[in-house]
């Protein structure tokens, strides 16, 4: 099943009064996650702190008032697409993951990059090796996020390639 086609079923499947616009779902093998915007709400003339309140209140309410309808969506996408759903929410400068997975990945690493890992631990930058790869992949997706993008967009080319070719038997 492709991002797109996923992407498709959540846009006429969340109730349409939920977002400002379509929801964005990404998808990797063990997670969907689909983030919607919020409408900003009227503080008036208040200042910078009464408008995250205001947005950060917004994301609040949104994620209590939908929680049934949001489980009940998650449970026929779990079992449609094979996949734990997440769900997430942006009002202005301010965004919310609600219920994210923790998948498990498994990795061998040589004597250097266990090095790498264990100075990250004993710096205090992790409590843990496995704290310290996540850190570092957030920071190769920090620095090189347009590079990864551009290749997670020639990979549904190649997705796309592969569909139209020839059935394997």
């Amino acid at each position: 099943m492709t991002e797109s086609t996923i992407a498709g079923w959540f846009a006429g499947r969340v109730p349409g009064d939920w977002f400002t616009g379509p929801p964005e779902v990404s998808a990797d093998r063990e997670e969907i996650l689909v983030q919607g915007q919020l409408a900003e709400p009227d503080v008036g003339s208040g200042d910078a702190d009464a408008r995250r309140a205001a947005r950060r209140a917004r994301i609040q309410g949104y994620r209590e008032d939908t929680r049934q309808t949001r489980m009940r969506i998650a449970d026929e996408a779990e079992a449609r697409f094979g996949r734990k759903v997440s769900w997430a929410a942006r009002c202005g400068d301010d965004e919310a993951v609600f219920t994210s997975v923790a998948a498990p990945v498994m990795t061998r690493l040589r004597m250097a990059e266990r090095r790498t890992l264990d100075t990250l631990v004993d710096a205090g930058v992790a409590r843990s090796r496995s704290e310290a790869l996540a850190w570092c992949v957030r920071l190769v997706r920090e620095h090189q996020g347009e590079w990864i993008d551009q290749l997670r967009e020639a990979l549904t080319h190649v997705e796309a390639v592969r569909a139209e070719g020839p059935d394997s038997a």
